[in-house]
């Protein structure tokens, strides 16, 4: 019994120790599994560095945290460009992602997560799920977890309705700038030189033909061979694709068939006949942005043209697209965000069968909105009739509101070729001209000659410096203040007497402002110019350059004062500003605010009230009547028996230095209506360079006599 008893308590140590052999080894088991997952990162942080990578681009780090035999063993290349081409598609930006909780047991997460794209803002609610890997957690992945919807079979479509660009008006609801329509030539590449024989050629080497047809193509359309070549070498084209190749002007028939055809409609419709004589050339008619009154108005409505990766770069989030325009200058420039407009957008999933199953979003298009400018176009083209030869500007204004009735600059260039397409050869040409087409002239500030000296007497009445009735003696034609002058000498055209203020505005007498600067003093010549807004920005929606006193900080000598009197030394004036001073003088010696954006509440807004007292503005007032109404006066050329005008000449001289006698002139021409009662009023200033020997200002005084017989009268 003894010996039995022994053996069962044998027996049982054993169980017991394997028992504890066995509780040890899970424990030990279970020891190593904590250790592990407790190295590992979580879920939840793994989660958060996928969804980073996206915005980045970074699609092959992506891939790298997936269970590639869970995820359906997808190919890095296809992960890469399903992805990508999504993301990418949609324009996805600013990404956030929420985690709302991790189910330990099934290891996968809730999480939110939401973009913007270009159709507006995605959000949702999702669920990642993760499985153990030998390294850790590993990403399962599908194609729901780019969008909860979306299947392998599904495709993401991005569909874009563009905006109609606003339009830029005139004062009376005239197209500056608008929809216009123009001819679109492309090629049919299966058609093209299909006929050995062309234009009458028998050409039978097929290269040789092929370089017969494609030089005759590219001198028809004004480009070089390779650019034809290059566009229909692009990929997606095929034997039936329409390739545009050039834009060109649109013909239409009512002007064919007007009594007098114009001869630049009869020249393009010839060239699209010769066009349509080449195998495969197809002319279809497209929307294009339009400047009716081309050259006329294009420094002032400036052009659009195709947004360049720099443009979309810079804009990023805006709405711009690669088949976008953008405004480069002038008013398509400024305005660009109020006219350009946000293109409608609808990003949605279709099905395998190409059925449109999910819109995950949609932002309807919004037209870009019209401007409308106080911009008479009429007066505008009038105004480059007559200088359209010349390098000039010009400026209009109404006196009494401040509306800018014309902003003119020539000679000019044409808004819709940069629509159509330029040349290399066409843009050299602009760019090298001498008479340089793309300077803005009327941004730009000008030696003023004579048009100065109402602001001088102006001054110097204000100061005390002038009296109006002090005879300043005639001097003859040459004069200067003492012989610490050297050989220099005020020179002036006409002796007159008695030499007082009012004869010296209707003569022009370089002398007598002269004197009436040195009166003055530089320090308040200085100060006076500094409050009627010199070295100030003009206030306006475009910006002009800053009239300036000096090339430093002061006049400097006394014969740089004495010149400064009669607008030469260093006075450089932008004629916009110039004709905003010249406005104080018909309202009281209140200095009008120049506009451009049209409002139907058309109130006056001063930009310097009391720039010159009352009596001062009158009396400056009356010397520039007598200026275009006495017989003796140099503007008397545009004297009217209908409507009493006001103004001033004046013919400054450009030299290299005081000794030089072959510099050139500019001539100008300041003229107003000076009384609110007239039913047309206005106030325009003209410049024109190169009138030495052209009949100086008399030269600019006549056309703009021609100019306001149509504002008065043709309008």
């Amino acid at each position: 019994m003894k010996n039995i008893s022994k053996k069962k308590n044998y027996c049982v140590r054993i169980v017991l120790a394997l028992i504890g052999t066995v509780v040890l080894g899970i424990g030990v088991y279970a020891g190593i599994v904590y250790l592990k997952h407790s190295t590992w990162t979580t879920p939840e942080e793994l989660l958060a560095e996928y969804m980073s990578y996206i915005p980045k681009a970074e699609y092959e780090k992506m891939y790298e945290m997936l269970n590639i035999e869970a995820s359906g063993n997808i190919s890095q290349v296809d992960f890469v460009k399903r992805n990508s081409a999504i993301y990418e598609g949609i324009e996805m930006w600013n990404m956030t992602v929420d985690i709302i909780m991790y189910d330990e047991k099934e290891n996968s997460v809730t999480y939110h997560t939401s973009f913007d794209t270009a159709a507006g803002n995605i959000s949702f609610e999702n669920e990642a799920v993760f499985t153990e890997g030998k390294k850790g957690y590993e990403l399962l992945w599908e194609d729901s977890l780019i969008f909860p919807d979306l299947y392998s079979t599904d495709k993401v479509r991005v569909s874009t309705i563009e905006a109609k660009r606003g339009r830029i008006l005139d004062r009376n609801g005239r197209v500056l700038a608008g929809q216009g329509v123009a001819s679109s030539v492309g090629i049919v590449p299966g058609k093209f030189v299909e006929n050995e024989n062309v234009n009458g050629q028998n050409v039978n080497d097929q290269a040789a033909n092929d370089q017969n047809v494609y030089h005759q193509l590219a001198e028809l359309l004004e480009i070089s061979p390779e650019v034809i070549k290059e566009k229909l070498s692009a990929n997606w084209v095929k034997e039936d694709s329409f390739v545009p190749i050039k834009t060109i002007p649109k013909v239409k028939e009512l002007d064919l068939m007007s009594v007098s055809p114009d001869e630049k409609v009869l020249e393009e419709k010839g060239r699209q006949d010769m066009l349509l004589e080449i195998p495969g050339i197809m002319i279809t008619d497209i929307e294009v942005r339009e400047y009716p009154f081309g050259e006329a108005a294009a420094h002032l409505t400036g052009y659009v043209q195709g947004v360049t990766a720099e443009d979309l770069e810079e804009h990023a989030g805006e709405g711009y697209t690669a088949n976008s325009v953008i405004g480069r200058s002038g008013m398509e420039g400024l305005f660009e965000k109020e006219l350009k407009g946000q293109n409608g957008c609808k990003i949605y999933i279709i099905d395998g069968d190409g059925n449109e199953k999910t819109v995950l979003a949609n932002q309807p298009e919004s037209n870009g909105q019209d401007v409308q400018l106080t911009i008479d176009v009429n007066l505008q083209t009038a105004i480059y009739e007559q200088f359209q030869e010349d390098k000039s500007c010009t400026v209009a204004m109404h006196p009494f509101t401040g509306e800018v009735l014309a902003l003119v600059s020539t000679p000019s260039f044409d808004s819709n070729d940069f629509i159509r397409g330029l040349s290399d050869e066409q843009w050299a040409a602009l760019n090298e001209s001498e008479d340089k087409p793309m300077y803005n002239r009327f941004r730009q500030v000008w030696c003023p000659g004579s048009v100065f000296k109402p602001i001088t007497a102006a001054i110097g009445l204000e100061s005390g410096a002038i009296n109006p009735a002090e005879d300043y003696g005639n001097v003859g034609l040459s004069w200067q203040k003492d012989t610490s002058w050297g050989s220099y000498y005020v020179t002036t055209l006409h002796a007159y007497e008695p030499v007082i203020l009012e004869n010296a505005l209707i003569y022009s007498d370089n002398i007598y402002f002269a004197k009436a600067a040195l009166k003055i003093g530089a320090e308040e010549l200085e100060n006076s110019l500094t409050r009627l807004g010199f070295r100030e920005e003009l206030p306006f929606e475009i910006k002009m350059s800053q009239s300036q006193y000096s090339n430093t900080e002061n006049i400097e000598t006394e014969i740089q004062l004495a010149d400064s009197g009669y607008g030469q030394g260093q006075i450089l004036v932008n004629p916009l500003h110039m004709a905003s001073i010249y406005s104080a003088f018909c309202n009281d010696g209140n200095i009008i605010k120049p506009y451009l954006v049209y409002r139907q509440d058309r109130g006056s807004e001063y930009w310097i009230p009391n720039a010159f007292g009352a009596g001062t503005a009158g009396q400056v007032l009356e010397g520039t009547k007598k200026v275009v109404n006495d017989p003796n006066g140099t503007g008397y050329a545009a004297h009217r028996e209908d409507v009493i005008m006001a103004g001033k000449t004046g013919t400054a001289e450009i030299k290299a230095s005081k000794e030089d006698t072959s510099g050139t002139e500019l001539g100008w021409f300041a003229v107003f209506t000076p009384e609110k009662t007239v039913e047309r009023p206005i106030l325009m200033i003209s410049m024109v360079e190169d009138v030495k020997d052209r009949g100086g200002s008399g030269y600019v005084v006549e056309k703009d006599s021609l100019v306001l017989e149509k504002w008065f009268y043709n309008n």
